[in-house]
């Protein structure tokens, strides 16, 4: 058999358009925020046919500059984080340091709708507490497309997976309503994630 039609004649993926000659099939902006599970994830994507750009996080003036609109977002965007409340935990800084952020400890959504753009990027938070309603509502105010989020507080290893098992079912050509009932489908763990779309 030819090359080019070999990949049409296996199992619907979109890993068969890698296969088939592109670099990916579709990219993800990483936001590494001290969780530690960025570069592992990062790792596991790439073999999904993902091109994954890696954004270490130290501050919140980091997390601004990533997705404030002056540099064109992914199409999807992982936040590796932790979370309280509804609300993204980041470091607190000293005063003199705090006093040249945009904000400091936490970002709640006021400070989203006020500083981030993300247009039409389906960001996916794996932070604790992190799908509340409110914070999900700032994210798809500051232009998210979908927003994917465990309401509760998952363990760590579940936090880790939930991002590979979606990418695993979007490779496999299912919709990203698809992926999440799928996931959702998977446990009490797993089943904390909820997606919230633009009406």
């Amino acid at each position: 058999m030819d090359e080019e039609p070999w990949p049409a004649a296996q199992r619907p993926s979109r890993i068969r358009e890698v296969q088939a000659g592109r670099l990916s099939w579709t990219s993800v902006d990483l936001l590494d925020m001290e969780g530690g599970d960025g570069r592992p994830l990062r790792d596991a994507l790439e073999c999904f046919g993902v091109q994954v750009t890696y954004l270490p996080v130290g501050q919140p003036r980091h997390l601004v500059a990533a997705l404030d609109g002056s540099r064109t977002a992914a199409p999807y965007v992982i936040l590796c984080c932790h979370g309280d409340e509804g609300r993204v935990l980041l470091d607190e800084f000293a005063p003199e340091i705090a006093a040249h952020q945009p904000f400091d400890g936490s970002a709640g959504p006021a400070d989203v709708r006020a500083h981030l753009r993300l247009p039409g990027s389906v960001v996916i938070s794996t932070g604790c507490d992190t799908g509340d309603t409110r914070l999900a509502d700032a994210f798809l105010d500051a232009g998210g497309g979908a927003y994917i989020a465990p309401r509760g507080a998952p363990s760590g290893y579940a936090s880790a997976f939930a991002p590979l098992f979606l990418f695993c079912e979007l490779t496999e050509r299912r919709t990203l309503a698809e992926a999440v009932t799928r996931l959702r489908a998977h446990g009490e763990e797993l089943g904390m994630r909820e997606l919230r779309q633009r009406s």
